[in-house]
């Protein structure tokens, strides 16, 4: 049986929610995608989840099982990249609309479930309680953009003191040895590997494992050197024509590389910080250090501590918020649970189950 590895597929951040739903599979090539709609406590997560299992099971084969990064207990999506097909939560914030309506996406709309007037008579009370949810989100987006704002100052003040000609002459010296020389125009895969959720931050190291056994781990206290060092990397595995996931950091989703990972070739690199350390058997450590003017650095220390302590009381501010959205959301999905027809929903599971396990 293929092996299954856990990603996100969207996150928070201080722009608002990033997601890569849209972008994980290509019409052209010949994907099919289940999107369905329904609100909360309406089953998709249950749904996705016996596609899941049985597919797996009968197929025999893997998937990216896509976690919430809102409740990290919950699924976004299942993902079967053999099988060229997916099945995705499209509602919102993580909204996927088709492109090409039947020829490559199916809407299966498991809100056609439920009693709508059950749902009518308590308006009000669900009206209200959406509103509060999204008011929590948007205190959670003020304290990220705020940590960012400091965890930015402490990288920007690090990377005065690096030395980008050593970055680079590193990153050439693992590339020729990892990735050869070029090739042309590789491909890549935009995913989160870790998110702040509800039960604080979540880093799925079992992916990293699973896919890249031999994995370099950049060791990076201020995250100056560590994100160069990647960014290289990425471009030199992108020029010699390699297929890459590139995972970016939830608190700088478009410039800081967390994770990258080559599963055709089972090579990978991570940072370890003090948000998340990998500490954990690796293939090869490189620290930072040996880039950075540490005197200078050291010169900057108290600037450093300020802006590490100061975003760290954010971020907690920041999944405390999350936890008050997550308690509204669910207190939200008894009015689902209560109007929903379940046998219907379950007869829908398995229609399209049927559909996948039919496919060649």
């Amino acid at each position: 049986m293929g092996e299954s590895v856990s990603f996100f597929m969207g996150a928070n951040t201080p722009e608002g929610f990033v997601g890569y739903m849209p972008e994980s599979y290509d019409p052209a090539a010949g994907w099919r995608v289940y999107v369905i709609k329904g609100g909360p406590g309406t089953g998709k997560s249950t749904f996705m989840r016996r596609i899941l299992e049985r597919v797996t099971a009968e197929r025999d084969t893997g998937a990216e099982v896509i976690y919430c990064s809102s409740d990290p207990r919950s699924l976004d999506g299942v993902r079967f990249p053999e099988l060229k097909t997916a099945v995705y939560d499209g509602t919102a914030p993580h909204v996927l609309e088709p492109r090409y309506w039947g020829a490559c996406e199916t809407v299966v709309d498991i809100g056609g479930c439920a009693d709508t007037g059950l749902l009518r008579a308590h308006a009000k009370e669900i009206l209200a309680a959406t509103d509060t949810c999204r008011e929590h989100h948007a205190r959670c987006r003020r304290f990220l953009s705020t940590a960012a704002a400091l965890l930015w100052d402490a990288r920007r003040t690090a990377a005065a003191c690096t030395d980008t000609e050593k970055v680079e002459r590193a990153a050439a010296g693992i590339g020729r040895r990892e990735f050869g020389g070029e090739k042309g125009e590789g491909r890549e895969q935009r995913r989160f590997l870790s998110a702040l959720t509800p039960e604080g931050e979540t880093v799925f190291y079992s992916t990293l494992k699973a896919l890249c056994p031999r994995l370099y781990v950049v060791e990076d206290e201020y995250g100056a050197a560590g994100p160069l060092l990647l960014s290289e990397l990425r471009q030199r595995a992108l020029a010699a024509g390699r297929q890459l996931i590139t995972c970016f950091c939830p608190l700088a989703p478009t410039d800081k590389i967390e994770h990258l990972l080559l599963p055709e070739t089972g090579v990978g690199f991570t940072l370890s910080n003090p948000w998340h350390r990998a500490d954990f058997p690796a293939y090869r450590r490189i620290h930072a250090a040996r880039f950075t003017d540490e005197e200078t650095l050291r010169q900057k220390r108290q600037r450093l501590i300020f802006d590490r302590r100061a975003a760290r009381e954010l971020l907690e501010e920041a999944t405390a918020a999350m936890a008050e959205a997550k308690a509204v959301h669910d207190e939200m999905e008894r009015f689902s649970v209560a109007a929903m027809d379940f046998t219907k929903a379950d007869a829908l599971c398995r229609r399209v189950t049927e559909e996948i396990l039919a496919q060649k």
